[in-house]
């Protein structure tokens, strides 16, 4: 299928968006891919800290990247490598985000880009039990070997896009949500001296003024969800291309968040939030260090396993993990 894009990947040192660590990406012409790239780089400066969370997740630590580049002197390259392709990633939020964010606290534009998010395109196109990475890549067909290698995930992530593009016969990124009836999404250009920051910078810098940036992660407990909390309306302005806009959306077990602080957030990208499973449930946000491959082990909450029997009885409902949601939310 003769479709041409760049696939791309960020891995970041702590909970902020602007703090990558690793990038990897995938350029594909015609269907194949035809080169990749890596780059280790330190976070930019008063973001580098490393939390245990993040170092668990991809294993790079600040050893690592001790004498490699900060992100400002590494995009340079990373941007001619993406030349005008369209972007895709896999939670594209994030991605374009971390671009975003490292870029506002570097203090340097950030380019436009038209992009496309293979999880809201996987929601439509395959009908699994979870949406994460490894889920879709198996069946896209194309394994992924080692999740959280950003290389790896950048090559899982460009081999969705074409198989997605083969079952639309479309010739293009573009064409793929031409047949679906969708519109392509487009993240603007930011100017330093004209934009305003995103919100993740500003609560990231916020912190930093608080002192809390650079703090020592912490260490042990999650917060407790004793209380349900109301479920606030959807923001009626939230971005259509976001994977929580128009979700239904239902929280179990433990996170990092309090449960009406994870529902605020959640509402704030366009989902309707809920207390109990029921028909309407489109996405279950699971706590207490679920991962997607527990859904095969049966390491599940009740509300998961209600999941379970709605998805056998062919409900569409998702299942993601705590580290999933907090990358969709900020």
């Amino acid at each position: 299928m003769p479709v041409d894009f760049t696939a791309i990947d960020f891995e970041t040192a702590n909970g902020f968006r602007g703090s990558p660590c690793s990038v990897g990406l995938t350029k594909v012409r015609g269907g194949v891919v035809v080169d990749e790239g890596y780059w280790l780089m330190r976070p930019p400066a008063g973001h580098d800290h490393f939390d245990s969370r993040n170092i668990t997740i991809h294993g790079i630590t600040p050893d690592d990247v001790q004498g490699a580049p900060r992100f400002k002197d590494v995009f340079g390259e990373v941007r001619e490598f993406i030349g005008a392709d369209a972007l895709v990633a896999h939670n594209a939020a994030f991605d374009l985000g971390v671009i975003r964010s490292a870029s506002e606290v570097s203090g340097m534009a950030a380019p436009a880009f038209d992009y496309a998010c293979t999880v809201v395109l996987s929601r439509k196109n395959y009908s699994l039990p979870s949406y994460s990475l490894p889920f879709v890549a198996e069946a896209a067909g194309v394994p992924l070997v080692k999740h959280h290698d950003a290389t790896e995930d950048a090559r899982a992530c460009a081999g969705i896009m074409v198989d997605i593009a083969v079952k639309h016969c479309a010739s293009s990124v573009a064409g793929v949500f031409t047949s679906m009836k969708l519109a392509m999404p487009h993240a603007d250009a930011w100017d330093p001296a004209s934009g305003e920051l995103s919100k993740a910078t500003r609560s990231a810098l916020e912190k930093l003024a608080d002192g809390a940036q650079g703090a020592p992660a912490r260490s042990g407990g999650r917060a407790s969800w004793s209380t349900e909390g109301p479920n606030p309306l959807p923001n009626p302005l939230a971005d259509v291309a976001h994977p929580l806009y128009g979700q239904t959306v239902v929280f179990t077990g433990d996170l990092g968040l309090q449960r009406p602080e994870a529902k605020l957030r959640a509402a704030h990208y366009g989902a309707q939030c809920a207390s109990s499973v029921t028909r309407k449930t489109t996405v279950l946000v699971v706590g207490s260090g679920f991962a997607a491959t527990d859904l095969r082990n049966g390491r599940l909450t009740s509300k998961a396993s209600r999941v379970l029997e709605l998805q056998q009885r062919g409900q569409g409902i998702e299942v993601l993990s705590e580290g999933e949601f907090m990358q969709m939310v900020g």
